[in-house]
């Protein structure tokens, strides 16, 4: 299994689980639904990508890199490294093994 696709599904699983506790500590609907919907995807995108298709890695980085900016600007807002910072560690990390393979892909 490629490096990309356990990227993105661990990214996907994790953005799932802070929804999750976003949704238990704040009673946050919007954390619940937007991180499902998040995760989802990525998580869709990895099986994508694990069939072969080229576009589930497009995917993939597009939801990590909205993520990113999203994570990025509530660091800036708040200053709290959880959960903002952590997101955006992994986020960058993320896109950085996908950004990758985008270069792996085109040789």
């Amino acid at each position: 299994m490629a490096l990309d696709i356990i990227a993105a599904l661990v990214y996907g699983i994790i953005t799932i689980i802070g929804g999750i506790i976003g949704y238990i500590n704040a009673s946050s609907n919007i954390s619940l639904v937007s991180a499902s919907i998040c995760g989802l995807l990525l998580i869709f995108a990895a099986f994508a990508r694990l069939q072969g298709q080229t576009w589930g890695l497009t995917l993939a980085a597009i939801v990590t890199a909205v993520l990113l900016v999203v994570f990025a600007f509530r660091l800036a807002k708040t200053r709290k490294f959880m959960p903002a910072g952590l997101m955006t560690i992994l986020g960058m990390l993320t896109l950085a093994v996908m950004i990758h393979q985008f270069m792996a892909l085109r040789r």
